[in-house]
């Protein structure tokens, strides 16, 4: 099951932590954007192309202490095809090095749509009589308020492929209470829509005990995030909000159950961006910047489990 997978790397590399390569051009060293500029011009190609060097080197440097990536799709998209290419590049290479991939889409629809995206983010395709596979990340972050049809094509090819998703329940951004915390009948709908992952994940259940359908729950919410944890026993989180969001280590702990498990904890801009914020860190050492910055990250976290 896809979800045990990312258990047992977190496990082997006691390290409960994913890494979210959401980049722009600016996070890369200027020294990166310059050869990209030379080759193609000041073009989107330029841009894919820093990109995808960046994300290689903080991958290399990673990949033996980060179990999991996150690419956050959006920051491809804006690059146009170029972009896009550069993502599925970057999901490649990742995999390449034995990593866990989340593609983090909130892809949401239903019926064909929806089983057009889950065939494009986590399954296969045909062409002409031959599978192919566009996009091939481990799992997928998905919004899950059109309901159990715009779930269950994922779910299928969860059973079918060793996929996982993660569904939006209480996200970290400020505004999230405007619909997240109002309530159905005498629950909020994040307790809601955490209850139906229980039901939606109920016949996929691994070894670890959890699911193939796990929450997003942000750590900027750290009650919502304990309450929820004893809520939903078989549901995983991705927990977004560590670092810039302002989410601290001892609140995300509240994740975790009794063995230390059911989570993994992002950070995105902290890591990417170390490079600018360390102090005598020269734009060549970007990528152990990344290193240390993702070293001190596990550890501030493990300390609480």
């Amino acid at each position: 099951m896809s979800l045990d997978r990312l258990l047992g790397r977190i496990d082997e590399m006691h390290n409960p932590s994913v890494a979210g390569l959401d980049p722009k051009l600016e996070y890369v060293p200027r020294f990166l954007q310059d050869a990209a500029f030379v080759k193609y011009g000041h073009t989107l190609e330029a841009a894919a192309a820093a990109i995808l060097e960046f994300n290689k080197a903080l991958i290399d440097v990673l990949c033996d202490i980060v179990p999991a990536i996150k690419p956050q799709a959006a920051y491809y998209e804006m690059y146009g095809w170029a972009g896009v290419r550069t993502l599925v590049e970057t999901i490649r290479y990742a995999k390449g090095k034995g990593m866990f991939v989340i593609t983090d889409g909130k892809r949401n629809d239903i019926g064909a749509t929806m089983s057009a995206y889950a065939a494009a983010h986590l399954g296969t395709v045909d062409v002409g009589g031959v599978t192919a596979e566009p996009f091939g990340a481990d799992a997928l972050t998905v919004n899950g308020y059109l309901g159990t049809d715009g779930i269950q094509p994922l779910l299928d090819i969860c059973e079918k492929l060793d996929k996982g998703i993660f569904v939006l329940a209480k996200t970290s951004n400020p505004s999230s209470g405007e619909l997240q915390d109002q309530k159905i009948g005498d629950k909020p709908v994040y307790e809601v829509m955490g209850e139906m992952c229980e039901t939606w994940g109920s016949a996929q259940i691994g070894a670890y005990g959890y699911s193939t359908v796990g929450a997003v729950v942000g750590a900027t919410y750290p009650e919502q995030l304990k309450e929820l944890r004893e809520k939903l026993p078989h549901t995983m989180f991705l927990v977004p909000g560590y670092g810039a969001q302002g989410g601290g280590a001892k609140g995300v702990a509240a994740a975790f159950d009794g063995n230390g498990r059911g989570a993994i904890v992002n950070s995105s801009r902290a890591i990417m961006c170390a490079w600018k914020k360390e102090a005598g860190c020269s734009e060549a050492d970007f990528a152990q910047a990344a290193r240390r910055e993702a070293i001190r990250m596990r550890d501030d976290i493990t300390s609480y489990l």
